[in-house]
């Protein structure tokens, strides 16, 4: 197996200093050039465990290996897209692509052709010269995208990366990171919130349980090879993984507003896009 996640423990100290536990025995194999989405409730550790595989925080207990490689800081084969683009404005799309290849000593010709097909790849051969403070929103995480994929990782961990878009914008980014995803072969994590989004994008989804956060449950997502699936099916895995988690989301209300909550299972609130609520 490609990546390996074996029994791994994390907990951080609050402003109290109380010990929260917020991963419990977490263990999971991810097969090389999949694409595997979590979701679960708000403070269920998914981010946290992105953050591990990137090399970003340390377990406490358990350990990831990549390829029998033990993970013990942050390296080359894995690069993470965050929620936010995180741009430098003063660079120009070009210049912020182009930017860690030239860190590692990279030609600049080379560099900047390198960087021109993976902006290619993500239709902004256009806009190489403009800032970010032109550019839109969806756009901005498109350049994110490309400036991550020129380093050419093993490994793309992606955390709630379309959150922050508005719907047209989200879709027309999935069947462009689909299409990448499908050309580049690359290894995706991918952390959402948003139920639909993990479907229509993963071949596994892993279901957490509220924290301490546990593996509820591993979903592979049915899908023809042309990457179309009906619309009964989606709706089937979507409910289906809405069902395992509406226990988990009244357990989070319950903590969070005490004597206030009032809940029915039943009338769960279910939108057309499965979005749970952010941080989730």
């Amino acid at each position: 197996m490609y990546l390996t996640i074996d029994g791994i423990d994390k907990s951080f100290v609050n402003e109290k200093s109380n010990r929260l536990q917020v991963l419990d025995n977490i263990s999971l194999n991810i097969e090389k050039g999949s694409f595997v989405s979590i979701v679960g409730p708000s403070g269920c550790g998914k981010s946290t465990l992105l953050y591990l595989i990137a090399g970003l925080e340390k377990a406490d207990k358990g350990e990831i290996n990549i390829s029998g490689k033990k993970v013990q800081q942050p390296g080359p084969d894995r690069v993470v897209v965050f929620q936010e683009a995180g741009l430098f404005p003063w660079l120009t799309v070009l210049e912020n692509v182009t930017y860690g290849l030239l860190l590692k000593k990279m030609d600049k010709n080379e560099a900047e052709k390198k960087a021109k097909d993976i902006l290619k790849m993500v239709h902004l051969s256009r806009y190489i010269d403009a800032y970010p403070h032109q550019l839109s929103g969806g756009m901005k995480q498109r350049v994110a995208i490309a400036r991550a994929l020129v380093m050419e990782p093993d490994i793309l961990l992606m955390d709630e990366p379309f959150s922050a878009l508005d719907e047209q914008t989200r879709m027309v980014l999935h069947k462009e990171l689909l299409d990448i995803w499908k050309k580049t072969k690359v290894t995706i994590f991918f952390v959402t919130h948003n139920i639909r989004e993990a479907v229509l994008l993963s071949e596994k989804i892993v279901v957490f349980a509220t924290r301490p956060g546990r593996i509820k449950e591993i979903i592979t997502v049915p899908s023809s090879k042309e990457g179309i699936m009906p619309d009964s099916i989606t709706l089937h895995t979507e409910q289906r993984i809405l069902s395992l988690l509406e226990n988990e989301i009244e357990k989070v209300l319950k903590e969070e507003m005490g004597d206030e909550y009032s809940f029915e299972t039943n009338h769960l609130h279910r939108d057309n896009s499965g979005d749970m609520g952010s941080h989730i």
